[in-house]
């Protein structure tokens, strides 16, 4: 506590820290909106959740500034659940162990929760802050962002009044957006009857580990390894070579996040067993010589244990591979008028298998709404060759870039007055919040900036120390001049 408390600016850090001591991962945030509320209470502003389980908090104007464009700061409560296959860490109870590495923050083992924690403190602190001239002021920290933006979706007209939305949950200092992708979760399910394992047949648990996951829309451009893909091409050699059978299979947790490991229970003849490790042994040189300039340490082990009671018919092992192997994953295109900028994605996050059960999840990402359900389409036509059924779930619409805003024109201005250059102004390929606050609340001028964050949504996730000082006093500058 005291090494981050002793960071600048204090405020904000002190906040930041205090975050980190209560458990909020996305789906368990009674802690968290408790924590909140006693903030408010503590401080004297008025605070309080809404049905959405969304806290607000309302400063009144510095007497005199009444009159001036309301503004809402906004940020997002919940944290992504992420942690190493070594760490023990329980997000419902523990604490984050966050530390100071240079001029990083980190933690041990899981996601930090930076995202969106530097947004929330952020709010704490301009609440807090009775030496700041403004004028009205909201705070608006909404619930599971992460896990389908619902405390947004649950937003009701008038929960908020301000007219300027200051949307904290972008991960790049220095730029400023205004627009987002938005997206559908394709979840595609099958039922089947399971078989009983060969008697004179051996069990293998292969694990699969290693990789860097992360964001599935900010990362997904880096062509970071998939555990769920390259588990597919290993199970389908390890089929043709060592005639193997599928009991089970489990990668990723998250709809959001690249799967960072993924591990199967197969069942083949004893004398196969040797050959599956060969296997493992070939595939994972070849998986870390493909990736040898994006990923590290990518591992492939092999352990025995106990033979399951059923397994997967070998036509419906063989369909869910080939759709495993045939559905898009990754960047589809760019922007044509942005070609630096992905447009349309998808990732398959989630894969589970076993107990005559088979479910894939993915979220398809785009800036285009025709690109967004052509992407979708196409994935249900991949999955509904493998028998299998396709739902859509989430859908949430982009939010559309205003290049005449004047919040825009005042973050411009400002940030050029205060740091010497101008800011760079982007659209972000990952889901904001301002697109559906903004449907809420018809002509609300939006934009979306923060310090910088390098790999949120997975145990690699850091904060840059030197990008929060300018990013909060962007935010305390920008309030203080007003916005017209």
């Amino acid at each position: 506590m005291s090494t981050i408390a002793e960071l600048a600016p204090q405020s904000v850090w002190k906040h930041f820290y205090e975050l980190t001591q209560v458990p909020r991962p996305s789906g368990y945030l009674e802690p968290v909106q408790q924590f909140l509320l006693d903030f408010g209470q503590k401080i004297g502003v008025e605070t309080f959740k809404d049905d959405a389980g969304n806290i607000i908090m309302r400063k009144p104007a510095t007497p005199g500034l009444e009159g001036r464009k309301g503004i809402v700061l906004q940020a997002h409560m919940d944290m992504v659940p992420q942690k190493t296959a070594e760490s023990t860490h329980d997000f419902e109870k523990d604490p984050i162990d966050c530390y100071v590495d240079g001029d990083w923050v980190r933690t041990r083992g899981t996601t930090l929760g930076a995202d969106n924690g530097m947004g929330v403190a952020a709010i704490m602190a301009i609440m807090e802050d009775d030496t700041l001239e403004h004028g009205p002021i909201e705070g608006l920290i909404t619930a599971d962002e992460e896990t389908g933006m619902y405390g947004a979706f649950g937003l009701k007209p008038g929960t908020v009044q301000g007219k300027v939305l200051l949307n904290l949950d972008s991960e790049a200092e220095g730029e400023l957006y205004i627009g987002c992708a938005g997206g559908i979760d394709v979840t595609a399910t099958l039922q089947y009857m399971e078989i009983e394992p060969e008697e004179d047949y051996k069990a293998v648990r292969v694990t699969l580990k290693g990789l860097r996951g992360g964001h599935s829309g900010l990362e997904i451009c880096e062509g970071r390894g998939n555990a769920n893909k390259l588990m597919g091409r290993f199970v389908r050699e390890a089929v043709l070579e060592c005639d193997a059978q599928l009991a089970q299979w489990k990668g990723g947790n998250m709809r959001n996040a690249i799967p960072r490991d993924a591990y199967v229970v197969l069942t083949l003849p004893e004398d196969a067993v040797e050959d599956l490790n060969d296997l493992a042994a070939r595939c994972e040189a070849l998986f870390n010589e493909e990736f040898a300039t994006i990923e590290s340490g990518i591992t492939l082990t092999v352990e025995e244990v106990a033979m399951p009671e059923s397994e997967t018919p070998e036509e419906i092992r063989d369909n869910l591979i080939d759709a495993i192997l045939a559905c898009q994953n990754g960047v589809m295109r760019y922007i044509p008028t942005i070609p630096d900028t992905v447009e349309t994605s998808s990732n398959l996050s989630i894969v589970e298998i076993g107990e005559g059960k088979a479910q894939f999840s993915l979220l398809v990402r785009s800036s285009s709404e025709s690109m967004k359900m052509y992407q979708a389409i196409s994935l249900e036509s991949c999955f509904s060759m493998a028998g299998m059924r396709v739902e859509f779930s989430g859908s949430y619409s982009g939010w559309q870039p205003n290049v005449n805003s004047h919040v825009l024109a005042a973050m411009k201005e400002t940030y050029k007055e205060l740091f010497g250059r101008e800011p760079e102004v982007k659209v972000i390929h990952a889901g904001l919040e301002c697109g559906i606050i903004g449907a809420v609340n018809e002509g609300m001028d939006m934009i979306s900036f923060g310090p910088t964050l390098m790999s949120p949504h997975s145990p690699d996730e850091r904060v840059l120390i030197p990008t929060v000082q300018k990013f909060y006093d962007l935010i305390r500058y920008v309030i203080k001049k007003g916005v017209e």
